[in-house]
């Protein structure tokens, strides 16, 4: 029997647990940590959340027994014992700068990441190669970060535990996202993409294309996608009758070009 299948049935048990079901969920656990299983996953173009790894997740939470968790010397948390602070050696090539950061166990952190104090990554989190997460920057649960991303500071990219059978927020390989940028609720952010600075975007977003003169937004079992190299900043578009107010509306100004690239490029001495 699989892992997926164990956790499966593991989900559909409500009390009695055995060492053995702690087991498969430690197993578990590890393997996101080791990035062989992921919260989302593209198959065929097409990104698709796991469901199954969102129950694998929220069985810790079953699990777990409220526990002192020292971090310093002089302060203390309380969480789930099934969830504890992430450890990382140095053989795992992860920079994480001193100044109160944190990782959740059960997040995958790829190679050359960087992180910038106090940032934090959660349960379920998936961040690739390369990525700089700057300071007071949150990735959430079951968020999926690709190579080279830079995220900046104050950016929040937010999580998904409930309801189950939502999606994760995606934010593919070299997007850029800027300061104080929120990104919620399932939407996907495609390779290269840049998000000026306070762009905040949900699934019930309207996103104008000024280039190609047309709305972006989510429909039926398709979340808003923001397209591959576009550079987006915030807007606002008017309410028709309604005495001159207006909506925020992110805007695509353009798609990456070379002045954008000369902006936005990675600086290969901080990693």
């Amino acid at each position: 029997m699989n892992i997926e299948q164990q956790i499966s049935i593991l989900f559909e048990k409500k009390e009695s647990f055995t060492e053995e079901d702690i087991s498969i969920f430690e197993e578990f656990r590890n393997q996101l940590e080791k990035g062989s299983i992921r919260a989302a996953e593209k198959k065929d173009g097409i990104w698709q959340t796991n469901i199954w790894v969102k129950k694998g997740i929220l069985i810790g939470f079953r699990l777990g027994k409220l526990t002192e968790m020292p971090w310093s010397e002089h302060k203390i948390f309380w969480d789930k014992s099934t969830y504890p602070e992430r450890q990382i050696t140095g053989r795992e090539s992860i920079r994480i700068v001193p100044g109160g950061s944190s990782i959740r166990s059960g997040a995958y952190i790829g190679k050359n990441v960087t992180m910038m104090p106090p940032s934090y990554v959660n349960v379920g989190a998936y961040v690739d190669d390369g990525t700089m997460l700057d300071s007071h920057c949150l990735v959430g649960s079951c968020a999926q970060v690709g190579k080279n991303v830079h995220i900046s500071a104050a950016a929040i990219v937010g999580g998904v535990l409930e309801p189950i059978g939502s999606n994760p927020v995606i934010i593919e390989d070299e997007a850029f996202i800027g300061g104080n940028c929120g990104i919620y609720e399932g939407v996907i952010i495609k390779s290269k993409a840049i998000l000026a600075a306070g762009v905040i975007l949900t699934a019930a977003t309207k996103v104008y294309d000024a280039v190609n003169k047309e709305f972006i937004f989510a429909e039926h079992n398709k979340p808003l996608a923001i397209p591959e190299k576009a550079v987006v900043i915030s807007g606002s578009r008017m309410l028709q009758e309604h005495n001159g107010i207006s909506l925020y509306c992110p805007v695509i100004v353009k798609y990456r070009d070379t002045k954008s690239e000369k902006s936005v490029t990675l600086e290969d001495l901080l990693r």
